[in-house]
């Protein structure tokens, strides 16, 4: 590998991993709280992205990019649904159960619930769907031969600056100090007037809402499946791990850290394309045979 491959390669390693980093990051909020790995949150980004889909464009692929009105209300759209579902997740699925055996069977089937509803309405194989944010796809010239699109470089700018601004609103603002009195002790914080059902339950929503942004940027990147939101998941799971999960900067890190060996990995002549989601579930396993105290909770 050239050295000019190899610097397109970490830069678009950097921004799917940034992508990987919110799906996290996701992850990371909701495992404070609650101390169980929400299985369904990968759904809810394909849940969010095809229902914006639906309710702009319809069902039918789209190849050009919409129309101002039509991306603006895709957007949002997206991003409402994906914290609906998250809250609606919490609501139905987490906080009815006690134990941690109900909360992972729970998020399987609630995952399976939203996959199951989507392919109902969208029957096909694979849907190509236009960029509603209109990111330029200019391509740049690099030194050593390689090429980059301008896209890759807005989607990584934006996915950074989406987690770094929850992260610092986890660390500053009234909400995130109650989430971390939350995640400290939730009895503690139930006595010290912390309404400890209301500050889980956004959290949910919230993590949602990163679900509708990780689609948005990475649904046009794509074919995308109804399926695909399980690799995703897995990938943020990842990512999530890669960076101790619970710590929210951990998560930016890692998902940054798989993106770039991922890309690296699918960019040299011993692996390529074909090993892409493999390389990312086995670093899940390697992860967790060599070093389960992953799993414990992290606040940062």
């Amino acid at each position: 590998m050239s050295w000019g491959v190899a610097l397109q390669a970490v830069a678009t390693g950097l921004a799917q991993g940034a992508v990987y980093g919110l799906v996290a990051l996701g992850f990371t909020l909701c495992y404070r709280l609650v101390r169980v790995l929400d299985f369904a949150h990968g759904d809810l980004i394909v849940g969010a992205t095809f229902v914006s889909v639906l309710a702009t464009v319809g069902t039918t692929p789209v190849l050009r990019s919409p129309s101002a009105g039509v991306a603006v209300a895709q957007v949002a759209v997206a991003l409402l649904i994906g914290a609906a579902l998250g809250a609606v997740l919490y609501l139905a699925a987490v906080r009815p159960f006690r134990s941690e055996v109900g909360w992972v069977a729970a998020t399987v089937t609630a995952g399976l619930v939203v996959r199951e509803a989507v392919g109902l309405v969208f029957t096909r194989e694979a849907y190509a769907v236009a960029d509603p944010l209109h990111l330029p796809t200019r391509l740049l010239s690099l030194p050593g031969g390689g090429r980059l699109s301008v896209r890759v470089l807005a989607v990584l700018g934006i996915a950074l600056a989406v987690g770094v601004l929850v992260e610092r609103l986890l660390v500053r603002s009234r909400l995130g100090k109650a989430m971390r009195a939350v995640a400290d002790d939730r009895d503690s914080a139930a006595l010290m007037g912390i309404p400890t059902d209301r500050v889980v339950l956004v959290a949910f929503a919230v993590a949602g809402v990163l679900a509708g942004v990780a689609g948005l940027l990475s649904a046009p990147a794509g074919p995308v499946t109804v399926s695909g939101g399980v690799v995703l998941g897995l990938k943020g799971v990842a990512a999530a791990l890669l960076g101790r999960l619970g710590s929210a900067r951990g998560a930016l890190a890692g998902g940054l850290a798989l993106g770039v060996v991922e890309a690296l990995a699918v960019s040299s002549t011993w692996l390529g394309p074909s090993y892409r989601d493999v390389l990312a579930l086995a670093v899940l396993v390697v992860v967790l045979a060599a070093r389960p105290e992953g799993l414990r909770s992290r606040v940062a």
